[in-house]
């Protein structure tokens, strides 16, 4: 019944002011207008006043009960009574001479009045009189004077209530005054549409690592009765895209328990101290609400080692944020019961005491799906999808190697607008493989307009990678050749990489092989080079590179790599070799490239027919598919991996099946049937 009273995640975002606060700002509102009031209405003098002609005024004045007159610039004039004469102009009993009286005129002209005053004053004069005092002023501008006087007040009593609402939204709830506070989403246990680990396809065993910490808290007493303890936080680890904040929300879905989730960067504000302040509200919510999990994502935020980078130095708020979080990960203090996920795609760039065992007991490798996984993610994202026979999901998760979760999702999604915009009522395959084109090589740019000669280059060189590619057992199959511009590049081959778990020498210098293709077939059938080879080139160098300096395949450097896994070269200025290692890297990379690029050209020469056949097709077609270079050069004698994992994992599920005893179906009762005559 309690967790009914709770206030919503919305209302908590978006709170209403309460009563003291309404209060508050009726006050300010209050006190600004009656000053305004007092400003406007309070220099009024007190007594009567009366408006009148200019004759009558003059009347007064040279019957002596005029004390003194104000004369402004718009020939207003103001006569001030004497109290004497008060009851002679009003005709009413006054205080003596406390009372004041007002007239109020329009004078003809300013110069007339001033020569007519002149000549009362003489005559005042001559009879012993005090002269009437008269004094000239330029008329007030009551709104200038607002504007300029009053104004600036108002609006800074207005910012000052803005900032005490919290309208600006600096420090979430609180305003200015919670800036400190944790801005955690909060998820409910009884919503409805939470994800639970049904819905995360793959993932194995990171699932399975995760399962268990949410197990821990919703029954401890089976882990505690043999001496276990809680782990104190699981880091995980992985490329983008691959299901680590959808992990995260399953277990949100799954725990039966308080969920916080938050951002790394939600840490970091422009205010010193502001980051630390929210670890410390964030830890003392979970501990108020424990057992709870506290979800931190993108924690490379505030993660970041301290002190690595020497160019530029370290970052104090950002470090006092990481050095308050480690204090509340381990510290002196206990967090019985408080669980912390945290995950981030730079694991390598995290501090070393955040990664240490009794702060994140576990790393979980989330990686890219493997075949069958991927085959499970698109069963997930095929189901809003109103697909035809064509599709199969086999083979959509063999021509999807490489792809993330996010990007199979974007796949689908794409093949469905594909469909739409054609006007299909359904997803075909072909809307599939126009998708992962889309999404590989880019939108295609049939409007560019190429001549003949380097239409006739670009399909030698995609031939000379596709024969290559055909007749090396381990490079990579082709799947589909085109010469229409996609993106940035001229033409584009599509291959299905292998996945293997293990790559040795010989995988490599096939793929080499195949890479060097295109400049090959450049050089021995039309005798010249173009730039269209600069991405193979690259690609080519930096493998044959990585042979020699990483993976010790080389003759001369045989079981030496210099590759640094920490990252402590990147801000030197000195390489772990010498000058004379460094000479023979380069001879070795070189020799390796030479060696590939003349067996590329001996394949081509010995299968220059089924090349230019290729070349043609391409030219005329634009664009080949496997089966139009499978008639061309024969069949491929190799099986690949792909098909040979997907009939593994059929005849696993085949022989789980046999094991499994199979259910009687129930007998039919027999019934007979009574004709009536």
């Amino acid at each position: 019944m309690a967790e009914k009273n709770k206030p919503t995640q919305q209302n908590q975002q978006n709170p209403q002011p309460s009563g003291p606060r309404r209060w508050i700002s009726f006050t300010i509102y209050t006190v600004v207008f009656v000053l305004i009031g007092f400003w406007l209405f309070g220099n009024k003098e007190g007594g009567g006043s009366k408006d009148l002609s200019y004759t009558k005024l003059s009347a007064y004045i040279e019957a002596g009960a005029i004390e003194k007159i104000e004369v402004a610039d718009d020939l207003q004039a103001k006569a001030i009574v004497r109290p004497q004469q008060y009851t002679l102009v009003f005709g009413t009993q006054t205080d003596g001479e406390n009372a004041q009286g007002v007239l109020n005129t329009q004078i003809p002209s300013i110069d007339e009045f001033s020569k007519y005053m002149d000549s009362v004053n003489a005559k005042r004069k001559a009879d012993g009189l005090a002269a009437i005092d008269v004094t000239y002023r330029k008329s007030k501008d009551y709104w200038y004077l607002i504007l300029v006087n009053v104004l600036p007040f108002v609006l800074i009593v207005l910012f000052f209530v803005y900032l005490s609402r919290g309208v600006s939204g600096v420090g979430g709830n609180g305003g200015i005054f919670g800036v400190g506070k944790a801005k955690a989403q909060i998820f409910d246990r009884d919503k409805k549409d939470k994800v639970t680990f049904k819905d995360v396809a793959g993932l194995y065993g990171a699932k399975q690592e995760v399962q268990e910490i949410v197990e821990f808290l919703k029954n401890p007493k089976k882990y505690t009765e043999i001496g276990a303890k809680i782990p104190k936080g699981a880091l995980l680890v992985g490329p983008p895209g691959t299901g680590k904040t959808l992990l995260a929300k399953a277990v949100a879905g799954e725990a039966d328990v308080p969920f916080f989730s938050m951002s790394g960067s939600d840490f970091v504000e422009m205010f010193v101290g502001v980051g630390a302040s929210r670890v410390r509200d964030l830890f003392r919510q979970a501990k108020e609400k424990a057992p709870a999990i506290i979800f931190i994502d993108e924690i490379d935020a505030i993660g970041r080692a301290r002190g690595k980078n020497i160019m530029t130095g370290g970052n104090d708020e950002r470090e006092s944020t990481l050095n308050q979080l480690l204090t509340e990960m381990d510290g002196f203090g206990t967090n019985s019961g408080v669980i912390i996920l945290a995950a981030t795609n730079r694991a390598d760039v995290l501090d070393a005491a955040l990664l240490r065992a009794g702060r994140f007991d576990r790393q979980i490798h989330v990686e890219l799906p493997d075949l069958q996984e991927r085959k499970e993610i698109f069963e997930v994202h095929l189901r809003p999808l109103k697909l035809d026979d064509t599709v199969d999901i086999d083979f959509l998760s063999k021509q999807t190697p490489g792809f993330s979760g996010a990007d199979i999702a974007n796949v689908c999604n794409e093949a469905a607008l594909i469909a739409a915009r054609g006007g299909h009522r359904k997803v075909g395959k072909q809307d599939f493989m126009n998708a992962v084109d889309r999404i590989v090589g880019g939108l295609e740019r049939k409007n560019k307009i190429m001549t003949d000669e380097e239409k006739r280059s670009i399909a030698f060189h995609e031939a000379g990678h596709a024969t290559i590619s055909w007749m090396l057992r381990w490079a990579n199959p082709l799947v589909k050749v085109t010469i229409v511009p996609r993106g940035m590049a001229l033409g584009a081959a599509w291959y299905l990489p292998e996945e293997r778990q293990l790559t040795n020498e010989e995988h490599i210098l096939d793929e080499l092989c195949s890479l060097l293709g295109g400049r090959a077939a450049e050089q021995l059938f039309l005798d010249q080079t173009s730039t269209g080879a600069l991405n193979d080139l690259e690609r080519a160098t930096k493998q044959a590179y990585a042979m020699v300096a990483y993976y010790g395949m080389s003759d001369k450097l045989k079981d030496v790599s210099f590759y640094d896994s920490t990252g402590r070269y990147d801000y030197g200025f000195t390489k772990p070799y010498s000058e004379n290692t460094a000479d023979l890297i380069d001879r070795e990379t070189q020799r390796i490239i030479a060696e590939q690029m003349a067996r590329a050209k001996q394949i081509l020469t010995e299968n220059a027919d089924g090349h230019h056949q290729l070349a043609q097709l391409l030219i005329e077609r634009e664009v080949i598919t496997s089966e139009d270079v499978e008639a061309i050069l024969g069949p491929r004698p190799w099986k690949s991996r792909g098909d040979e994992l997907l009939e593994a994992n059929s005849n696993l599920q085949k022989q789980e099946e046999a094991k499994t005893p199979k259910k009687r179906a129930p007998r039919k009762k027999k019934t007979t049937q009574t004709i009536e005559q």
